[in-house]
């Protein structure tokens, strides 16, 4: 056990030295009994006074022994009551310190006909805790809505169970950074279009901020539009392009078509052909129709057109591998980078027409009362 003059030895050293004050010389001090301690400690406190400060305030400090902590905040209180400055107690250090949220799993499902697509991330810290964001992002306009909070590792796997059961859209888990380029292309939407997310965005933007330094896995992050497919490259295999009907044939591509408010005038002006009471054969009205077709393709897929549905072939083509379909996966690219490919006539293109074509029908049908224009709308 320390005796006291020991504990004076150590304490006249640090008053000299600070950097005396080291691991061993706090063992000493440790080791002494209670009533040795303080007295050691308010000698030397009375004999110093304010030069004091520094020894007593590092001994008082968190990192020191439990009995030498409690004497040294005993002997500055003595000093304050003295009339002497006691620096302020350095707040406590948390017990459990909260750690930044970082993404640790992420989901999307496909994308719909009018470029929207569900991202759902899910971030882990804080307390220890999770917490699940839930977007609806579209291509064209940003993020649509917003919602989510604290969530429990049980709650998440009913709610994952449930959504897959009801989902229409693929719906696939992807590593974290592909979730977060989404969000972060639909930020840049309204960057270009001069407008905000949902207000219930302001919870999740710093996490999102925190977490676009992730590094770049499959497909992603990407901080602005995803580049189109090279366009002329090897990828454009005109033979599974001509395929492109079949993709269209399929559920999850059921909502794909232009919007059929787009071609309101070009449905009736087919109408009109194909009821004309002049006697044509099937081969000029076929002509006249696919004139119409091609007259909504040039109309629809500009430059800005062609590279959007590309994009979307693109991600689609990602999800149709995802879930293990490689023959659609690969149609869907080379249908994706025919249609990127500007030295290409896209009004000859299977994609593009069948595009038309369907939202002719549907214009049709809309036009004869047997759907709601809202129904079928493609505006986001």
């Amino acid at each position: 056990m320390t005796d006291p003059a020991a504990c004076r030895a150590v304490l006249e050293a640090a008053l000299a030295d600070p950097a005396r004050l080291d691991a061993v010389a706090r063992q000493t001090l440790a080791a002494a009994s209670a009533p040795t301690l303080e007295s050691a400690l308010r000698d030397f406190a009375a004999a110093h006074g304010a030069a004091a400060l520094p020894v007593l305030a590092t001994l008082a400090a968190d990192e020191a022994a439990r009995d030498v902590r409690r004497a040294a905040r005993r002997a500055l209180y003595r000093l304050s009551q003295q009339g002497v400055t006691v620096p302020a107690k350095p707040p406590r250090r948390a017990v459990v310190a909260r750690r930044p949220e970082q993404p640790g799993r992420a989901w999307l499902s496909g994308i719909d006909g009018t470029g929207s697509r569900a991202v759902w991330v899910l971030f882990e810290g804080g307390f220890g805790g999770t917490a699940l964001c839930s977007l609806i992002v579209n291509d064209t306009a940003g993020i649509l809505d917003v919602a989510g909070g604290a969530i429990t590792k049980k709650r998440l796997e009913e709610e994952l169970k449930s959504l897959r059961a009801s989902q229409k859209l693929p719906w696939i888990e992807v590593p974290p950074a592909r979730a977060v380029g989404a969000v972060a292309e639909a930020l840049a939407a309204h960057a270009r279009l001069g407008t905000s997310p949902p207000a219930a965005f302001d919870r999740w933007k710093s996490v999102f901020e925190g977490a676009r330094g992730l590094p770049v896995g499959a497909g992603g992050p990407r901080h602005g539009p995803p580049d189109p497919p090279t366009a002329g490259s090897p990828r454009v295999d005109l033979t599974l392009a001509e395929r492109a009907t079949e993709l269209l044939a399929l559920p999850e591509l059921a909502s794909w078509f232009i919007d059929p408010e787009s071609v309101q005038s070009d449905s009736l002006a087919l109408l009109e052909a194909r009821e004309s009471r002049l006697v044509v054969s099937d081969q000029i009205k076929a002509e006249r129709e696919a004139a119409i077709v091609a007259r909504i393709v040039e109309r629809e897929l500009g430059a800005d057109g062609r590279r959007l549905w590309a994009r979307r072939l693109d991600e689609m083509a990602f999800v149709f591998d995802a879930t293990g379909r490689p023959e659609p996966a690969a149609i869907a690219r080379a249908a994706a980078a025919a249609l990127a490919d500007e030295s290409r006539d896209v009004t000859r293109q299977a994609f593009a027409t069948g595009l038309a074509r369907r939202a002719l029908e549907i214009a049709g049908e809309v036009a004869a009362g047997r759907l709601r224009a809202a129904d079928v709308s493609r505006k986001p």
